[in-house]
């Protein structure tokens, strides 16, 4: 499989997440340091583009207020309005340092939920590009992560779950996504292990002189 049909979807890799002082970097620290999981995205991102794999950015910002979603939040989305989290404009909605967008790459906006098919045109984007193979690494393994996962699974695609460039609130939670949840909607692999598919797709057409 050529790897201009393949792409890097990188869910909520924004400073309220992957930053200190960061309004939900304390919950999902530990588990950060646990895998190194914004190391190992930021080297699957650098050799996924030099492959020729698209990148594509998605993060999540609300105005503030938050009046794009109901008034009355409950669960994952009660957790972000109560910490004032992801405000458009703001630097905790920014996309953090090492993991800046190149220029080749794309930013999808409108993600107001979880699953990032659901208020945006990605799924626009990856037909009109042909793409039909895509890995997800990003926030939170068992929420936004495993949301888009099953409604990429849904849709057909080829799906690769990146087990160490995903992040959660807690090891169980992230350990119980990964182990139980993943199989089921996905190929579940490491960075690497996604890194030296893409190396392979390279070597095949190399092969047939394309």
């Amino acid at each position: 499989m050529a790897n201009d049909k393949t792409a890097l979807l990188l869910i909520e890799y924004q400073n309220d997440f992957t930053t200190s002082g960061g309004a939900l970097h304390g919950a999902v620290e530990a588990n950060m340091a646990e895998t190194n999981m914004l190391a190992n995205s930021t080297e699957v991102v650098q050799a996924a583009r030099d492959a020729g794999a698209t990148i594509i950015h998605i993060p999540i910002s609300f105005k503030e207020g938050y009046r794009e979603i109901t008034n009355h939040p409950y669960g994952i989305l009660s957790g972000v309005v109560d910490s004032n989290a992801f405000v458009a404009g703001s630097w905790g909605a920014e996309i953090t340092d090492e993991m800046k967008p190149a220029e080749e790459d794309i930013i999808v906006e409108g993600k107001r939920g979880l699953d990032a098919f659901g208020s945006t045109n990605l799924d626009f984007i990856l037909r009109s590009k042909g793409i039909d193979r895509i890995a997800i690494g990003g926030f939170l393994t068992n929420c936004c992560v495993e949301s888009t996962m099953r409604s990429a699974y849904e849709r057909g695609y080829d799906v690769v779950t990146l087990t160490d460039c995903v992040g959660a609130t807690s090891n169980e939670e992230h350990a119980n996504a990964i182990k139980y949840d993943y199989p089921m909607f996905s190929r579940p692999m490491t960075g690497q292990e996604f890194v030296q598919e893409l190396s392979g797709a390279e070597v095949a057409d190399a092969s047939r002189g394309y």
